[in-house]
């Protein structure tokens, strides 16, 4: 759309059990905290649904809508089917979200996508340091142990209030 602000993405890219929705739970509020209006894309590999069996509008859904929009005072929803189609296009996503009610869009999966990211190690989780393969969009590191042979910015894993400051610097820079 002609003129509209495109807020600013943000990756948690990791290996799976690296902590990446605790680290989100942690930094969401603690971004808001900042004054900042975070928003969320969470991919899933698994086939989810948001809706529950049994409910009329999940009922009204599989009778075959192609767009489902469920709304109540606290929260709206808007489910569209997608069968026949490719997997989503992260920016096209995001153009989904209100831009006017968001300061930018953390996203969690979408890993080789070419947005910044903030990549996760945590010694012990299953993997080596020696295999962390940053590309061109990783603008930090957060660890739980040095990692001296990255010439990139390394937070604090386990510091969720050093890493919203960073997220909250970099956001500033960006506009």
């Amino acid at each position: 759309m002609a003129g509209e602000i495109m807020v600013p993405l943000l990756g948690i890219a990791a290996w799976s059990g690296t902590g990446k929705t605790t680290l989100l739970k942690a930094l969401i509020p603690l971004l808001r905290e900042r004054g900042l209006r975070p928003g969320l894309i969470k991919h899933t590999h698994h086939d989810m649904d948001v809706d529950t069996p049994g409910k009329d509008s999940y009922e009204l859904r599989k009778a075959g809508a192609a767009q489902t929009l469920v709304a109540s005072a606290k929260r709206w929803a808007l489910m569209t089917e997608t069968p026949d189609e490719a997997e989503p296009d992260l920016h096209y996503l995001a153009s989904r979200m209100n831009s006017s009610q968001l300061d930018l869009i953390l996203v969690e999966g979408f890993k080789h996508d070419a947005i910044a990211k903030i990549m996760l190690f945590r010694e012990g989780a299953g993997r080596e340091a020696a295999e962390l393969t940053p590309d061109d969009y990783v603008i930090a590191i957060a660890s739980d142990t040095p990692l001296p042979q990255f010439a990139l910015p390394i937070v604090d894993i386990n510091d969720p209030a050093q890493i919203a400051e960073f997220i909250a610097d970099w956001l500033a820079e960006q506009h």
